[in-house]
């Protein structure tokens, strides 16, 4: 069983694969590169000058790789909740089992619909501070929980913190995902 299954291979998708897989979860990210990246260019993001959005997918996919992150390009077509966590299926019939899901398909919040996930009055998925929606165990980042504030930025910190309350409930405390230069793997 796969311990985390992020859906969608944007900013929010990346940083919670990288997050989980660098803590030792088992991770699978599943993408159609479809992203609203490709057509974004950053010079807004902290420490970075400028990176147009393909080229910071690039990176953030093999940063994500690179921590031992399972990169599926396969579009999930049902996400369903089991007694154990969830079975993701893919378009090719491909299923996995998992014990949390992170959501990070944008605005396409139908997966999210088919969950069960509560929305708020704004048709959003409504969510924690944690990223945590009504459904244990799923989280959805980025643009499905919020109505017009979609930003590259703001969406990496939601796949964050999706990751770093998945790491509390496994740890049991409050975990806090914090590198020392003497961290730094080799690259």
């Amino acid at each position: 069983m796969t311990d985390v299954a992020v859906v969608g291979g944007g900013p929010a998708g990346l940083t919670a694969a990288q997050y989980a897989a660098k803590n030792d979860l088992d991770t699978v990210l599943f993408d159609t590169d479809e992203s609203w990246m490709h057509k974004a260019h950053l010079f807004n993001y902290p420490a970075v000058r400028s990176i147009s959005g393909d080229e910071f997918l690039t990176v953030a996919r093999g940063q994500a790789r690179s921590r031992g992150a399972d990169l599926q390009d396969a579009e999930v077509t049902a996400v369903e909740e089991t007694e154990d966590g969830f079975v993701v299926t893919t378009d090719d019939g491909d299923e996995y089992d998992a014990e949390y899901v992170v959501l990070a398909t944008g605005g396409d919040r139908s997966l999210a619909a088919d969950l069960g996930c509560a929305f708020t009055d704004e048709d959003v998925v409504d969510v924690n501070v944690d990223m945590e929606t009504s459904v244990d165990g799923v989280y959805a980042t980025g643009a499905m929980g919020r109505a017009e504030k979609w930003q590259a930025v703001i969406a990496a910190g939601d796949g964050a913190a999706a990751v770093l309350d998945i790491l509390s409930t496994e740890k049991g405390e409050y975990y806090h995902d914090f590198d020392m230069p003497s961290d730094v793997p080799e690259l």
